[in-house]
């Protein structure tokens, strides 16, 4: 992204909540399938709080969220979504998470994807926020966050790495291998999403 581009819109930073949502867009995919419309899935989803949360507050929060994200997978990647290993889900989410937040996409394209191609072997927290502090050059939203939510907004994305299956939990990268149904669904997507996961592939 240019650095013009990059000024002119701001990133959203509402991916604290949870982690990747495997199991959550599990649950909510069949409702969109059956209804395809996400208005309708979002009030059965807090209605019959089919996500079992604690609270109306975080049943509420959790299927906005969850929603958010799957909204951005196609109709044949929501279809399968259900159907897929949970490598293949664990794709599927870290794409949806990337297309529907550009800090995490920007991210995984410049530093996760860019670390393992040139054999960097591991992600680190320094990593991140000499990433973040290049891009508060140009956000100022970024500037903004408070202290914790900065440490909560990285937290979370390490874990979304672990959870998708690209990082250990010692932070050294594992190669995304597709399988032909997901890779197809990927590059499907022009620039290809491929371009979001540690891969030699293009």
């Amino acid at each position: 992204m240019s650095s013009s581009s990059a000024a002119s819109s701001r990133y959203a930073l509402s991916f604290t909540t949870g982690g990747l949502l495997e199991r959550e867009a599990t649950i909510l995919a069949p409702v969109y399938t059956e209804h395809r419309d996400w208005a309708k899935v979002r009030d059965i989803a807090v209605a019959e709080n089919i996500l079992q949360a604690r609270t109306h507050s975080t049943g509420v929060r959790c299927v906005r969220e969850t929603v958010n994200r799957i909204s951005t997978l196609s109709d044949r990647e929501i279809e399968i979504l259900a159907d897929v290993t949970a490598s293949e889900r664990g794709h599927l989410m870290w794409a949806a998470a990337c297309r529907r937040y550009d800090l995490i996409g920007e991210f995984a394209e410049e530093v996760l994807r860019e670390r393992f191609l040139t054999l960097a072997g591991t992600v680190s927290h320094e990593d991140y926020d000499s990433f973040y502090r290049a891009k508060a050059m140009w956000h100022d939203e970024l500037d903004d966050v408070s202290t914790a939510t900065y440490k909560k907004l990285r937290q979370v994305l390490f874990r979304m790495m672990v959870e998708a299956g690209l990082l250990t939990a010692k932070r050294v990268i594992e190669p995304a291998l597709f399988s032909a149904r997901v890779a197809d669904c990927l590059v499907q997507r022009k620039p290809s999403d491929i371009r979001f996961f540690p891969t030699r592939e293009s």
